[in-house]
């Protein structure tokens, strides 16, 4: 091996990753080197052998491998396990006699020794290489293979830890804690009683296993499972009395949790067993038993830490393989004092199995040859006893009925013992360790147990020591240690920190008394001093320090979990479970002294186990024969700590055969080596034994004469090691793995880690011996006070958080150490943002508990409690002072935790300057380094303001001190030498200015005022021509100016509460002034703000408070007001008011509802548009002025708006209805079109009804009064003078539908009788030329149209910058409509979803103006009319709001009762005024537009023609024409008329009903004859008769013969376009229709005579009548009536008049024809 020695050395690698073999302690011992080509990242050993992982991820062998096939190998040198070549192995592991790895996917290879089947390879019993394993997942489908993260291997089993955190094992024997008795098991199974838990790390030992099981979670501790043991049937919680409250304990554990799947058929069906399960330190309850036996009275029998109710074969096992006679209570046996023997009832018929059952299953269960003989005698050993008196008067119990059976043939019988143990099983225990030596002499004298040395598991090793047995030792310890479980454990931590696994009940009293009773008599004088005088303590406030959930926010995932819990199985008999006791385990159970305890990593030896705690303690258990567990406790059934001197911290840990090695930090960074166990004698070396004991000279043999440690001993070899980073065990040999240290790299990474143990324990330390205890004292909250005691336990929650923070931060150095050693995965780097975070939270409250006084404070608590010498506050807080003042060493103790960041910068620096400059590690580590070394600074000018600020209160007059001292407040700066002083101030007034960091306060002689920072704007008064120095000061509610007694001042004080502003606006609040904002800056805060204010003394705003933006002073912008009163305002302000868009709610207390308000606001007002909902559910929606409703609104009653019971919609004045407006009063069925003045009916209306009554007149005070007309359905009319609504009243003509009349005097009510005087006519009897004379003419006592809906067109107007119609300028309108839209789209683009994309695009194109200059064409013309139609189309355009609005009022004037036949005249009056009045305000923006009827210069070439406009004809009849008329309705009717279409042709439905009935019977009648038949009748000539016509439906010919029976084919073309008529709007639209079809009949008549041809009137019109009569357009009369009214009348006597005559003389024929 020389050769490879020297060119390692000179290679690189050999700096890294060494490997030193060694065995045994001696000092003159020298290790030695293993060399490989590459570096060692990790090793595991077993017996005789060993596995390593170099880098690059190959596997090396070395020592003994019998399993190979080579002869040649030595034993020294590594083999290459070629088998793996290909795979990158991450992790290995060795046990006994085989190894295994896993490769970077997860797989699993294994090899070495199967005949256990611990390769999991069925069929081999050697597996000479490295061979896959598969652990497949039978759960999934299809089966899927688990990917595993590592191995731990034991001498006949081996686990693996899977990718989900879940543990699978294989092999043979109860430590794989498989629900099974058939070993082997070949195949990988999942350990199913880790379901739902996260294991983290696994371990074997020998016979035994090991696991780190990350805790549950508060919520999974939370769910309750089922409540019996599905194996041993027993309750899996039990209740214990604890003073005032029940416990109740979930800690039940099966001890064996087998199934019996096939000794169950020899089994009588058991008896019905009610019993409770005893925990550690808690009485059992009793319970009755029923057997099927005459019954017993239970026994009260002492129990140990696990006991069952009931004898089952999993108890006999133990029994009998244990070689004892169990001692728990499920045993038949019981104890007494002196010389007393226990008994057993042996009862035949005993539902339990015979002695064959117990061995068969024993034969079964172990594989070992003296089975069958154990089992033999414990069976045939048992004596049974008979019934006899109790001694020290425990008990007495007769037992009647119970058959003796003798010898072999005895049956195990089962003997319910239920017991209560107020004190737990300290008590318990102490009492059997006394009893426990007469009983093993009565039942197994000391021949019966063979000495064992190193048999197999099941075996129990008995030593004897001096005077004892070392099983009553095992006893004895339990019974001092069973529930602290190590001298540092305190009961109350204990119980503060298991809070969470328990629930109270009300005290069972009557189970507490009886447990009392049971042991008060014998057991008092057995209890430690210690715990007696824990018990006379006064009970103290449990505070729980370490939070439930994970310590910092986000860290579960980055941060390694501390709170673990160390789970074990398999074989105890040598305490290696850690249970308390010596039995076996066959499933998972978490060992509850070591919860809590923070343990990082198990390792386990082959019969010891170790488990290294986050505070570098170590916990060992199990054999120590030779010292191996590093104290003097042989055997220890329970963890305990390994005895290390102060201050070594182990941080990895390695456990042979009969050894354990350490390696832990000592004085300098290197770390370094102890070993602790059997010392091993090499032939060649000779070491000086130690002087031993008979009994451990014997522990000791096996050839090896050598000693062993009484406790870890250091390795003085290890300094010369280099840096060691991980520490190996296995048979007798240890390995250590170690680096140069290249550049200083990993010294700095030791040192960093060793620095953050350091730490960590030195927190723990202060948490545990001065946090707590404080916390937990009476006197605390009397000497602190509520608000202090607050801030401490924050303070101590924060210290808290910090202290696991480091834990779980020095957990994941440690980790890099001993695996990468890299600054890849520092999580000081990747996460320093909750290091910073944590450090800062920790400093803020240290500092608040500083400036409230809370350590003055706690002076006297803590010299009460540390007394007048507090050696250990002063050695904690590291003070080297004299004698120094309580206060300051707390201080100085509770800042320490800041000291370590100057720690962190400096060793981040370290490792920087490892690197090149350039590399991004170094960057890396050198931003780490300044973010710390920036927090440093930050936390030093912290406590500088928090001490600053403690000693102004100090001085502080007390009165003021108690209002104005808060925790977070920092002074600084106050003017107690009189540097500024009040303007204009008395003469002998006080004024004295304190500046926090969140408010300045002005303090006179007994009162003082706070003006909060975020509402304070200074700025300094020019001081050239005054000579004073004056800062003017402006709150929301006061202004004054302060005087500085010097320049300097003046600009210091200015300085001050600038830069105190800004930070309380930029929030960093108490946060430090910001590191880089030196003296000489001027940090001016922003004059506009978002601030927080109440106003006190403003008369409308007082008390209110207002969350928003301010300028100057006044709140300006988006903003919240809340009044006291419950009213809210929200939306936007100016200079202090509301103004602009904004939401307002007022609570209406009587209804206890809200009115709400929402629109537009002017100088703290509503104004403008807004919609108001009341409280009664009453809606108001239009204009507002000065708060009131004034201009057009809708104002709706009722609660739902679709079943109103009224809607008015009108003009208002001063929030009352003045003006014309539509009332709809929906419950009476009447609606009212007129004139209102104070909410009253006064002037010219009309009013209509669901039944059709018809009144138009005047009205005076809300009533029909005065001269009106009123029309009844079938034209009764009376015309003539009201009173009352519908009651007539005076003179007046009344008028029958066929013409009679009455005229005279008429009084009463219409419909129900009238009183006439009067005379009656019957005007037709003789002169029938006068047809009907007497009809009266509606619409004379009605509202003009021009004088309707005024304040709708005065509301645009005045949006476009005019006081009234057309008196403004064109240029400011123009201005507002920009405005208008621009603000509405910024509006709406706060809530996007109201706009689709072609509606924006159509506001974009709308802000651009139509300029225009020079000629007005047609082109022109074309521009505004488009430039019109989009302006209409949205609402958010002045044009767009008026149609929308004009089309609301139109409906809802003409909608339901309002669809009347009697209005179509006003209908049409009102269109025809709208398109007046909106062409005015066109022709007032487009001023160049022609008047109406003006002519618009044409181009003669122009052929082109618009279907909007009317007067263009078509081309094939062109004359030269003057130009193109300009008229509103070809302009506007395209936009008005579609929306307001629906109602209007209703009217004239309903108007033309009669005539439009009679059209429509002819039109049915005449077309049931054929085309030819009615050509004829119609008097069509015989030359415009289609022969044939072209052919829709025959495939081949492309005419068609018309036939005498074809019907609805000739001119079918025309038919077809004459239908369009119904399907549009405009006049103009239908007049092109009717053009177009007498286009398409000259067309087809022109196909038929081949020859050019003019119409005459008579060929034309019958044809057109065909043409009509086959269209069947139902509503022609409505048709024809509209166009007529609506048409433009600069068409009248054109072409397109003259066919538009035709038309409505086609409609009068056919209505008028009569056929015979």
């Amino acid at each position: 091996m020389e050769p490879q020695r020297k060119s390692s050395a000179e290679d690189s690698s050999g700096e890294r990753g060494l490997l030193h073999s060694w065995k045994g302690y001696s000092y003159s011992l020298t290790p030695e080197k293993l060399l490989l080509s590459r570096p060692v990242l990790h090793a595991a050993l077993g017996t005789r052998h060993g596995v390593l992982l170099v880098e690059g991820g190959q596997v090396y062998s070395f020592g003994e491998l019998p399993w190979k096939k080579i002869q040649a190998h030595e034993p020294s040198k590594p083999l290459l396990e070629s088998a793996l070549s290909g795979q990158r192995v991450v992790a290995v592991a060795a046990g006994s006699f085989h190894s295994g790895a896993v490769t970077e996917d997860g797989g699993v290879h294994m090899w070495g020794e199967n005949s256990m089947g611990q390769c999991g390879l069925a069929g081999l019993s050697m597996v000479p290489n490295p061979t896959p394993v598969a652990l497949l997942d039978s759960e999934a489908s299809p089966p899927q293979t688990v990917p595993v993260l590592e191995l731990a291997c034991g001498e006949r089993h081996t686990l693996a830890l899977s990718a989900q955190h879940e543990v699978w094992a294989w092999g043979s024997g109860c430590q794989l804690g498989l629900i099974t008795t058939t070993f082997p098991v070949w195949k990988p199974q999942k350990v199913e009683h880790f379901a739902g838990r996260r294991v983290l790390q696994v371990a074997c030992g020998a016979t035994h296993s090991l696991a780190l099981v990350c805790c549950p979670g508060p919520q999974e501790a939370q769910r309750l499972p089922q409540d019996k043991c599905g194996q041993c049937n027993q309750l899996l919680f039990t209740m214990t009395d604890k003073e005032d409250h029940v416990i109740i304990s979930d800690s039940h554990y099966c001890p064996m949790g087998v199934e019996l799947t096939e000794v169950e058929g020899m089994l009588e069906p058991p008896a019905s067993i009610q019993g409770l399960r005893t925990s550690p330190s808690e009485p059992v309850l009793s319970s009755h038993t029923s057997t099927i036996s005459p019954p017993a009275p239970p026994a009260a029998v002492p129990t140990t830490e696990k006991s069952t109710d009931t004898t089952s074969v999993n108890s006999h096992h133990q029994a009998a393989t244990n070689r004892m006679l169990p001692t728990s209570a499920s045993e038949p046996s019981t104890q007494s004092g002196d010389g007393g023997v226990g008994f057993v009832a042996g009862v035949r018929g005993s539902p339990y199995p015979n002695e064959q059952a117990v061995k068969d299953y024993l034969k079964r269960l172990s594989d070992h040859t003296q089975a069958e003989q154990m089992a033999k005698a414990a069976a045939g050993g048992l004596h049974t006893l008979t019934s006899q008196p109790s001694v020290d008067g425990l008990t007495s119990v007769p037992f009647s009925n119970a058959t003796p059976v003798g010898g072999r043939n005895s049956t195990l019988n089962s003997l319910v013992a239920s017991c209560a143990s107020a004190v737990g099983e300290r008590v318990a225990s102490t009492y059997e360790a006394l009893s426990l030596k007469k009983m093993m002499n009565f039942y197994l004298p000391s021949a019966a147990v063979p000495a064992a040395s190193g048999g197999p598991a099941g075996l129990l090793r008995s030593i004897p020591g001096p005077g004892e047995s070392s099983r009553e030792r095992v006893y004895l310890e339990d019974s001092m240690q069973g529930k602290k479980s190590s001298s540092t454990g305190d009961i109350r931590q204990e119980e503060a920190e298991g809070l969470r696994r328990r629930l109270s009940l009300p005290g069972l009293l009557s189970q507490g008394r009886y447990a009392v009773h049971l042991l008060s008599s014998s057991y008092t004088l057995l209890l430690s001093p210690r715990l007696l005088r824990k018990i006379g303590r006064p009970r103290m406030r449990a505070v729980a320090l370490t939070p439930l959930g994970g310590g910092v926010p986000g860290d579960q995932e980055v941060l390694p979990s501390l709170q673990t819990e160390v789970w074990s199985w398999g074989h105890g008999e040598l305490g290696q479970l850690g249970h308390g006791d010596d039995l076996a385990r066959l499933q998972p159970q978490c060992i509850k002294s070591l919860s809590n305890k923070e343990v990082v990593r198990v390792v386990a030896g082959a019969h010891h186990s170790l488990a290294l705690t986050a505070q570098s303690q170590l916990f060992s258990w199990g054999s120590n024969t030779s010292g191996q567990l590093g104290h003097m406790e042989s055997p220890s059934t329970i963890p305990r700590l390994a005895k290390l001197s102060e201050g070594i911290r182990v941080w990895d840990v390695g456990a042979g055969e009969k050894h354990t090695v350490l390696l832990a930090d000592g004085d300098c960074i290197q770390p370094i080596l102890y070993y602790s166990g059997q010392q091993v004698r090499e032939e060649v070396q000779g070491s000086q034994p130690k002087e031993m004991t008979q009994g451990e000279e014997e522990e000791a043999g096996e050839g090896h004469g050598g000693g062993f440690t009484l406790q870890p001993v250091l390795l003085p070899f290890c300094m010369n090691l280099g840096y060691v980073s991980s520490v190996f065990a296995g048979g007798q040999r240890c390995v250590a793995l170690s680096d140069r240290n290249v550049m200083g790299f990993i010294a700095s990474l030791h040192e960093l880690a060793s620095a953050e143990r350091r730490f960590y324990c030195k927190l723990s330390s202060i948490k545990t011996q001065i946090i707590r205890p404080l916390l937990e004292l009476e006197s605390l909250s009397s000497a602190l006070g509520p608000v202090s005691v607050g801030l401490l336990q924050m303070l101590a929650g924060r210290f808290s958080l910090l202290c696991r923070l480091t834990g779980q931060h020095s957990a994941s150095l440690t980790a890099n150490l001993r695996r990468g050693r890299d600054v890849k995965g520092l999580l000081i780097l990747d996460h320093a943002h909750i290091f910073l975070d944590s450090h800062l939270e920790y400093c803020s409250s240290v500092s608040n508990f500083q400036v409230m006084g809370g350590f003055q404070a706690l002076t006297k608590p803590s010299v009460d409690f540390f007394g007048k010498s507090p050696e250990l506050l002063q050695r904690l807080a590291e003070c080297s002072e004299e004698n120094p003042p309580m206060a300051d060493l707390l201080v100085a103790l509770f800042y320490l935790p800041t000291r370590h960041l100057h720690e962190y910068g400096r060793l981040l620096l370290k490792l920087a300057t490892c690197f090149e400059v350039s590399s991004s590690d170094y960057q890396r580590l050198h931003d780490g380094c300044s973010k710390f070394e920036a927090l440093v600074l930050q936390l030093k000018r912290k406590r500088k303001e928090a001490e600053y600020t403690h000693h102004f209160w100090k001085s502080f007059p007390g009165k003021m001190t108690d209002s104005l001292r808060k925790p977070q407040r920092r002074l600084v700066c106050e003017s107690s030498n009189k540097a500024l002083t009040l303007q204009n101030a008395g003469r002998f007034s006080v004024n004295w200015f304190i500046l926090f960091n969140d408010a300045l306060v002005h303090a006179q002689f007994s009162t003082h005022h706070v003006f909060p920072l975020a509402t304070l704007w200074v700025e300094p008064i020019p001081d050239e021509n005054t000579g004073l120095y004056g800062l003017k000061v402006i709150s929301p509610e006061e202004t004054f100016t302060l005087l500085a007694t010097s320049p300097m001042e003046k600009a210091k004080w200015l300085r001050s509460i600038n830069q105190a502003v800004d930070q309380s606006l930029s929030g960093v609040g108490q946060e430090a002034m910001s590191i880089n904002m030196g003296v000489g800056q001027k940090a001016e805060p922003p004059m506009s703000r978002t601030a927080s204010y109440t106003f006190y003394k403003d008369s409308r705003l007082k008390e209110v408070t207002y969350e928003g933006r301010w300028l100057a002073g006044k709140p300006n912008g988006r903003g919240v007001l809340k009044w006291p009163d419950g009213r809210i305002y929200t939306g936007a302000f100016k200079n202090g008011l509301e103004d602009g868009f904004g939401e307002y709610i007022i609570p209406n207390k009587t209804l206890n509802k809200n009115d709400h308000y929402q629109g537009y606001w002017k100088e703290g007002k509503m104004h403008g548009l807004g919609t108001y909902r009341y409280a009664s559910g009453e809606v108001y929606e239009g204009s507002f002025q000065d708060g009131l409703r004034h201009g057009h609104g809708m104002f709706r009653t009722g609660k739902l708006n679709s079943s109103s019971p009224s809607v008015f919609i009108g003009q208002w004045q001063h929030d009352k209805k003045t003006g014309y407006g539509v009332f709809d009063d929906i419950t009476k069925g009447e609606k009212y079109m007129g004139m209102w003045l104070d909410h009253m009916r006064q002037g010219t209306g009309v009013v209509v009804t669901q039944f059709g009554l018809y009144y138009e007149g005047a009205f005076k005070d809300n009533k029909m009064m005065g001269t009106g007309v009123l029309v009844s359905e079938d034209d009764t009319t009376y015309e003539g003078e009201f009173s009352e609504d519908w009651t007539l009243n005076g003179k007046g003509v009344l008028t029958m539908s066929n013409g009679d009349y009455l005229d005279g005097s008429f009084s009463g009510e219409w419909g129900s009788g009238l009183k006439v005087t009067g005379s009656y006519f019957k005007p037709n009897l003789y002169d029938a030329d006068k047809d009907k004379s007497r009809s009266v003419k509606l619409g004379r006592l009605c509202v003009s149209a021009e004088d309707k809906w005024q304040a709708v067109f005065e509301e645009c107007w005045s949006q476009l910058g005019c006081e009234a119609p057309d008196r403004g300028e064109n240029w400011r309108a123009w201005e507002n409509i920009a405005v208008a839209l621009t603000t509405s789209r910024r509006h709406i683009q706060d809530s996007p979803e109201l706009l689709s994309r072609s509606h924006s695009r159509t506001l974009e194109s709308l802000e651009v103006i139509p300029q225009h200059t020079g000629f007005f064409g047609m082109e022109r013309y074309n521009t505004i009319h488009s430039y019109l139609i989009k302006a209409c189309d949205t609402p958010l355009h002045p044009l767009g709001r008026l149609v929308e609005t004009l089309v609301a009022v139109y409906r809802m004037t003409y909608v339901g009762v309002g669809a009347n036949r009697r209005l179509l005249p006003q209908a049409v009056n009102e269109i025809k005024s709208y398109l007046c009045r909106v062409f005015q305000i066109v022709r007032f923006l487009f001023p160049d537009m022609p008047e109406e009827g003006g002519l618009i210069p044409e181009p003669s070439t122009s052929n082109q023609s618009d279907e909007t406009e009317p007067g263009s004809t078509d081309t094939t009849q062109e004359s030269p024409k003057p130009g193109h008329v300009v008229s509103s309705s070809a302009l506007l009717l395209p936009v008005l008329l579609p929306r307001l279409y629906p109602p209007l042709f209703t009217l004239y439905a309903l108007d033309k009903e009669k005539e439009d009935d009679e059209y429509w019977e002819c039109v049915l009648r005449l077309n049931k004859q054929a085309d030819l038949a009615l050509l004829a009748f119609l008097g069509v000539q015989q030359k415009f008769w289609p022969v044939s016509v072209p052919a829709s439906l025959s495939a081949l010919g492309d005419k068609q013969q018309v036939l005498s029976s074809t019907k609805d084919v000739c001119f079918a073309s025309a038919v077809e376009t004459l239908q369009q008529i119904s399907t549009t709007f405009t006049p103009s639209d239908k007049l092109q229709v009717i053009q177009l079809t007498f286009e398409e009949i000259t067309q087809e008549v022109l196909s038929l005579l081949k020859q050019d041809f003019l119409w005459s009137m008579d060929d034309l019109f019958p044809v057109f009548l065909y043409v009509v009569l086959r269209a069947r357009i139902r509503n022609l009369g409505s048709e024809v009536s509209l166009i007529e009214d609506l048409m433009d009348p600069c068409v009248q006597h054109g072409e397109h008049g003259i066919m538009f005559t035709t038309l409505k003389a086609c409609y009068y024929q056919i209505q008028h024809e009569k056929i015979t």
